[in-house]
């Protein structure tokens, strides 16, 4: 079993996170550092969806419209953020798009910081549902 959940894959997408951020600084929205990034998969030959859109049924509150701004290869969920930093909700958030689609990784971005740092989310219950 890998240690590292995704490597490979992982290693690629952040490479090309990276990127984003030196070409378009920390200034821009969220759409334009998408439109970006999604050139750049494509110029890389990588799989991916781009604001996929699903239901997800919330305690209470009954079906809710999600849309995650990326998957990466059937694999991978991508969130974009261009905001002063990334709250419990947004974390949250990406969370709930993990274990509503069973996947195992997730990674959450926020290119306003001066350093980018993509925060890596696991799915605990992925193992379980296979």
């Amino acid at each position: 079993m890998e240690k590292v959940a995704h490597k490979e894959l992982s290693y690629k997408i952040t490479g090309l996170l990276f990127k984003t951020h030196k070409e378009l600084d920390r200034f821009r929205n969220e759409k334009q550092y998408a439109d970006y990034f999604e050139e750049l998969l494509k110029q890389a030959g990588i799989k991916y969806v781009r604001e996929y859109k699903f239901e997800d049924q919330q305690y209470g509150q009954g079906r809710v419209r999600c849309i995650c701004d990326f998957i990466i290869d059937d694999k991978v969920i991508l969130e974009f953020k261009a905001k002063n930093f990334i709250t419990k909700e947004d974390y949250y958030q990406t969370k709930r798009y993990l274990i509503t689609l069973n996947l195992q990784l997730a990674i959450i971005v926020n290119f306003r910081q001066v350093r980018l740092a993509p925060k890596r989310v696991l799915n605990s219950n992925f193992l379980k549902n296979i």
